[in-house]
């Protein structure tokens, strides 16, 4: 057997593979042999079939698949031992259409195979690469939010008599206008965007009436959810003037800072006052402002590096072997998809190049930390007071990573997370104090 690889250009190269009788034939044979044993076949005995007989029947097939999978293996093992960093799978030329084989267990065979080879490129980030690794404090502002969120989460609804600002009016909207849009709905004050339509909607009472233009109270998608109309629809409005009819006023009211407020958000007994409930809420807050910080820094980081790595692909191997793995797809949906894909491509060469040089391993246990970090934040989610034993959480995590797809996803993440941890140590940081509004306004 002889095995070769010559290079096209920098990111595309061809293999060609080399076949005499005695590099299949002991494989092939081995095959029959198997299929002898195992053949149940009328005028037989199980397990008693002649090997002649099943050559004969099925040996062109056989040697079909011995070969398939013997020239597969083969290019797997000289990829490895040459150490190619090959994008995608090898590719059947498509000259190796045209041969012409006896298939007679006699034959020479050579296949040629295009492959797709990664760009060859420096890793950016070194000790003296400064990245910005912001500090973010809860203000004031914030917290009194937060707070209030809270407190509204688990209050009471009320039906007053007169509107305040906030409030939810069930009301009927109808357009100033014959046979127009005529809708009985909710009306979320608060998301109502004109401040002097705002005021409007203070002080009225059930049956009190008031015209405004929709248009300027709602956001598209606001407006058509509320009248029951496509966005399209909403846009296309060609009276905006509405008249609003108060049928009931529904009204939210804060739960007090009691005990029983407090014990439904954290473990029983765990919050006596109200200075520990503000002090839990800014710790919360500051845990969300961390995560925040550093999805800013992975964001930096990664178009720093996609900026810095600055290569071609093999863009018509990579379109070929898209093609040929998604038949489905068609030429309009692989060129619209096809510039993300380069991107993703080159961040995760980035991403195993950082691996490989520093030798990082991703092991099994940091999966299982993961997956149960993300089971017990979405038991969380739906029931603040569960709180799943270490045990439970094992299991579940388990579970999940039966699924396929999952368990890949969680390791990706789980690579992704040990590179991030790994620039950290290895780039200059310099930390910066900052409130969460200027935060927010740094990327637009």
């Amino acid at each position: 057997m002889n095995i070769s690889h010559q290079k096209v250009d920098d990111v595309n190269a061809n293999i060609k593979v080399e076949l005499a009788p005695e590099d299949y034939n002991p494989s092939v044979d081995k095959a029959i042999k198997d299929q002898a044993k195992k053949a149940k076949l009328p005028g037989f005995r199980p397990g008693m079939v002649p090997t002649g007989h099943i050559r004969r029947t099925y040996g062109k097939s056989i040697l079909f698949d011995e070969i398939n999978k013997l020239v597969n293996d083969k290019i797997a093992e000289y990829i490895g031992e040459n150490k190619l960093e090959v994008l995608g799978q090898p590719l059947p030329l498509d000259s190796d259409a045209d041969a012409n084989y006896n298939w007679d267990f006699k034959d020479t065979f050579s296949f040629n195979y295009e492959i797709g080879l990664a760009p060859e490129f420096d890793v950016p980030f070194a000790k003296e690469t400064q990245f910005t690794a912001y500090d973010i404090k809860a203000d004031e502002a914030t917290l009194t939010e937060r707070v209030k969120n809270l407190r509204r989460s688990y209050g009471k609804m009320t039906n007053p008599e007169v509107s305040e600002e906030g409030d939810v009016l069930y009301a009927t909207l109808k357009q100033d206008k014959e046979e127009g849009i005529e809708k009985t709905t909710s009306v979320r004050t608060d998301i109502i965007e004109d401040a002097k339509i705002k005021k409007a909607l203070v002080g009225l009472k059930k049956d009190d009436s008031v015209k405004i233009d929709v248009k300027k109270a709602f956001k598209v998608e606001d407006l058509a959810r509320i009248l029951g109309i496509t966005e399209d629809e909403a846009l296309a409005l060609d009276v905006t003037k509405f008249e609003l009819t108060v049928k009931n006023i529904n009204r939210l009211e804060e739960s007090d800072l009691n005990q029983e407020f407090f014990d439904k958000l954290f473990p029983a007994g765990e919050v006596t006052k109200e200075e520990e409930f503000h002090a839990k809420v800014k710790e919360e807050v500051e845990n969300l402002f961390k995560q925040n910080a550093d999805q800013k820094l992975r964001n930096d980081m990664y178009t720093f590096g996609m900026e810095k790595v600055d290569v071609q692909f093999p863009e018509a191997f990579l379109k070929k072997w898209l093609k040929a793995t998604n038949p489905n797809i068609s030429d309009e949906e692989l060129e619209e998809g096809f510039a993300d894909f380069l991107n993703n491509l080159k961040w995760t060469i980035i991403e195993n190049r950082i691996v490989t040089a520093n030798s990082l391993e991703v092991k099994y246990d940091e999966v299982i930390n993961l997956a149960k970090e993300r089971i017990y934040a979405q038991i969380k989610m739906y029931n603040i007071n569960e709180e799943p034993t270490d045990e439970q959480l094992n299991q579940f995590a388990i579970q999940l990573l039966q699924d396929r797809e999952q368990a890949n996803r969680l390791f990706e993440e789980a690579k992704a997370l040990k590179v991030f941890n790994h620039l950290k140590e290895n780039v200059t940081l310099n930390s910066k104090e900052i409130d969460y509004v200027a935060f927010e306004k740094l990327d637009k």
